[in-house]
């Protein structure tokens, strides 16, 4: 029985998983690589969905992104697998929350090959030496998810690349991350709301 597969559902499905990447523990925080996690912070405040540790091994808030009983349920997900496995938390929580096509989980993250703070939209497609989409591709058995990439630049040489991510940022750049954040919270949002062509003609031509 396939992950997607709507035979095993109980219960009302949601409409999204929004799933925000890094790595768990106060030393990561504010690090280029937990940036996705960060956007996932940021809408559970702005939609008053408090993240809480729950099963599947993330960080859980449930959200409805509007008013009114039709208005989009929404799970945001921060998963405290480490990055490498982060695939094994997506998929626990597509099971449980009845996600039922893969182009309704949307994956914020960090990308090396954007400059700082440049934010893009895409729809599927390779997965650029990530390690934690690799882990949540080989886990849904499809790359055709959604990803809001967070530009954080590239290290100075590959040898550092790990330090590059895992780091504290200079005060700068920070900042540049900061707003390239409330960005990527605000194109989650506008998926949601009205598709990812829509976020992709916005965010993409900039």
């Amino acid at each position: 029985m396939g992950l997607f597969d709507r035979s095993s559902r109980k219960g009302t499905p949601f409409d999204w998983l929004v799933v925000g990447l890094g790595n768990p523990g106060e030393k990561y925080r504010r690090t280029r690589h937990n940036v996705g996690a960060e956007a996932i912070e940021l809408l559970a405040e702005r939609h008053d969905a408090p993240l809480k540790s729950g099963r599947d091994n993330s960080l859980i808030g449930e959200a409805r992104f509007g008013t009114g009983a039709d208005a989009p349920r929404v799970v945001l997900a921060f998963p405290l697998t480490f990055m490498n496995e982060s695939g094994r938390a997506v998929s626990a929580l597509v099971r449980r929350y009845g996600i039922e096509t893969p182009d309704r989980i949307i994956v914020v993250q960090d990308e090396l090959d954007l400059d700082p703070g440049v934010l893009k939209v895409k729809n599927g497609g390779g997965l650029a030496g990530h390690n934690g989409l690799r882990s949540i591709t080989q886990h849904l058995k499809t790359q055709d998810y959604l990803r809001i990439r967070i530009g954080v630049g590239k290290p100075p040489n590959k040898e550092r690349g790990a330090s590059h991510v895992l780091t504290r940022v200079p005060t700068r750049q920070r900042e540049i991350l900061d707003v390239a954040i409330a960005d990527a919270a605000d194109a989650v949002e506008l998926i949601v709301d009205h598709g990812v062509d829509t976020a992709m003609q916005r965010y993409n031509s900039r």
